[in-house]
């Protein structure tokens, strides 16, 4: 039997409602990577300030000790923005 027209067209209304769909989701996707590399560059940005200024220190230590989550809390055990901001300002004085 062969297709009618209005089955073609029901047939490439699909296609194109699938396609748009693929589209969307490479946007989102797309959005989601930019936002987290941000995130990673003003992170490390801020990172690398706290390891020069004892006041960005402080606000980079009060961030970490009002992180919800004790795992994400976890990930900075280990780091210490006082140890670099005191050794480049051995006085205190800013």
């Amino acid at each position: 039997m062969a297709e009618t027209e209005l089955e073609r067209a029901e047939k490439r209304y699909a296609q194109a409602k699938a396609r748009l769909q693929a589209l969307r989701n490479r946007e989102a996707t797309r959005q989601r990577k930019l936002d987290t590399r941000r995130k990673v560059i003003l992170g490390g940005a801020l990172m690398d300030l706290a390891e020069r200024d004892s006041g960005a220190a402080v606000m980079l230590e009060r961030l970490i000790r009002n992180l919800s989550r004790e795992q994400d809390r976890k990930a900075f055990a280990d780091w210490g923005a006082s140890d670099g901001g005191s050794s480049s300002d051995p006085d205190g004085s800013t």
